[in-house]
């Protein structure tokens, strides 16, 4: 075996963690590939005879091309929104749409949400560090900081990531529990299920960019709401409870981004009000974090 193939060889011994890696940090699987393939260019033009570990050679690789095309997005500040978000891609290359919801369900659509608003910096070093466990001192020279301010960097993403709830812990708990079984009834198109969980004098309420051309912006009464969740149950399937100004919502996030926040009230065990938001504007205001599993 030459030295290329010997490399290759390698190479694909550690492409599926540097795709898991590569999709963290970019949440888009397009963006993630090219990431992974450049990492593959880099190492043919690269001297890696005295590299003692090649996986974390990589890793450091794919992290530095993913910074670069995180600083390039933001710069641009051109990404898409809106129901009918496009995958991303740098390429043009089509992705398979169910293999992108399979990755992003696996990952926590709010999780990809919440990364997509840190700063590059700070999203390369929480993912490496609290996801894939890389070290402070290896981490460092990837985003080229000292080791004490990448670690500065990490706990202020994960102080982003894991916000802080409004709500008791007690109050707060059985609001996830409600909003999962609206949820899940949703997806199943279960009439009774959202029964179960909408109060009878529910209310909801939305902007114009939330619906359908005609729609309301306000409807009451449980049948309505019913009838309509069937109706749109297909964001349901991209839905995630998620903290959302510190209590309990929802978010709605095809290739986990966001295009949907619903912020919720609650009765007597059962959602009485809710908001869903869509446009850019309040989206941008919202203070969104990750729920404990």
């Amino acid at each position: 075996m030459d030295e290329h193939d010997f490399l290759a060889e390698q190479f694909e011994a550690h492409r599926g963690h540097l795709q898991a890696v590569a999709y963290r940090m970019l949440g888009s699987l397009s963006d993630a590939e090219d990431a992974v393939q450049e990492s593959w260019l880099r190492l043919n033009r690269s001297d890696v005879s005295g590299v003692e570990n090649l996986a974390g050679w990589l890793t450091a690789v794919v992290a530095h091309v993913c910074l670069d095309m995180l600083r390039s997005r933001k710069a641009r500040r051109d990404e898409p929104v809106g129901w009918n978000v496009p995958e991303p891609s740098t390429s043009g290359r089509q992705t398979d749409p169910e293999h992108e919801a399979v990755l992003a369900d696996s990952v926590g659509r709010a999780l990809l949400v919440v990364l997509e608003r840190l700063s590059p910096a700070e999203r390369i070093a929480f993912v490496l560090h609290d996801m894939f466990a890389v070290p402070f001192d290896e981490l460092a020279p990837i985003v080229g900081r000292s080791s004490v301010t990448t670690k500065k960097l990490a706990s202020r993403a994960r102080q982003r990531v894991k916000g802080a709830a409004t709500v008791a812990g007690a109050d707060l708990a059985w609001h996830r529990r409600v909003v999962e079984a609206f949820l899940a009834a949703s997806r199943g198109r279960d009439i009774n299920g959202l029964l179960a969980v909408l109060d009878p004098g529910v209310v909801r309420r939305a902007d114009a960019a939330a619906l359908p051309p005609g729609v309301p912006t306000e409807i009451r009464g449980v049948e309505a709401v019913v009838e309509e969740t069937l109706l749109l149950a297909q964001r349901a399937r991209f839905a995630e409870p998620a903290l959302v100004n510190g209590a309990v919502g929802i978010v709605v996030a095809p290739h986990g981004r966001l295009v949907l926040a619903l912020t919720l009230t609650f009765r007597d065990g059962k959602i009485a009000e809710y908001e869903v938001i869509a446009d850019p504007a309040r989206l941008q205001e919202l203070d969104l974090a990750v729920l404990d599993s």
